[in-house]
């Protein structure tokens, strides 16, 4: 059962604008990159649904956070049918976000309260999402489907429509300004948070420091 309510969950991505996302196998690893996460201020994390038994990894990481990270709201990523959207809810996902649309994945999160951010390429698919229930709507990829001047059209005829864009985004000022400015309520924050070299070395303080630094900018210009 998730631990924190639906509304706090979207409250604390608008609030904090930063969703930092990652999957690794290695479950202790996951946990440094969390804690690093944490640390630094982040209190949303989505874990990737990627390799095989990721759902095992993501349990275990789930748990832990509990105690270690009571403030962390964990939810999980890259989820494309409703199957594993309940298996992940069942293992105390707080959010569930998928880089495409599926509409059957509306009756599984919604049931049980859990906030569901689907990736969206068009108007159109952004109001269905919205039709189905979605408060935040998630743009995939970010970069390709028009980048920070699709969010501004897209915020013209719709100013209610509140989008994450996951894909394209950087931690660093120019990037985040570009997408802060043009609409967004929050970001997602992949790889370039979490750099393969950086990963190799264990330089936890270095994913720390960057999401102590992105949430300070996001402050500034919210």
């Amino acid at each position: 059962m998730a631990r924190f309510k639906r509304l706090d969950v979207l409250n604390t991505m608008v609030s904090t604008g930063i969703v930092p996302l990652y999957y690794n196998k290695d479950v202790e690893l996951v946990k440094n990159v969390v804690k690093a996460c944490y640390d630094g201020g982040a209190r949303v994390f989505e874990f990737t649904n990627r390799g095989d038994f990721a759902h095992e990894v993501f349990a275990e990481v789930n748990k832990w956070c509990a105690t270690n990270c009571p403030e962390m709201a964990m939810g999980v990523g890259s989820v494309v049918d409703p199957a594993t959207a309940a298996l992940y809810i069942q293992l105390g996902a707080n959010f569930i976000v998928s880089p495409s649309l599926n509409p059957d994945m509306a009756k599984v999160c919604n049931r049980r309260k859990i906030a569901w951010l689907p990736g969206c390429g068009t108007l159109s698919e952004i109001n269905l999402a919205e039709e189905l229930g979605c408060e935040i709507v998630k743009i995939f990829p970010g970069k390709e489907v028009g980048g920070p001047s699709f969010v501004k059209a897209v915020k013209a005829p719709c100013p209610w429509t509140n989008i994450m864009p996951s894909g394209g985004v950087a931690p660093e000022r120019e990037s985040l300004e570009s997408w802060f400015k043009a609409g967004v309520c929050c970001v997602g924050l992949g790889s370039q948070l979490t750099p393969k070299d950086v990963i190799e070395k264990g330089d936890w303080k270095f994913i720390e420091n960057k999401v102590r630094e992105s949430l300070n900018i996001v402050k500034e210009l919210k």
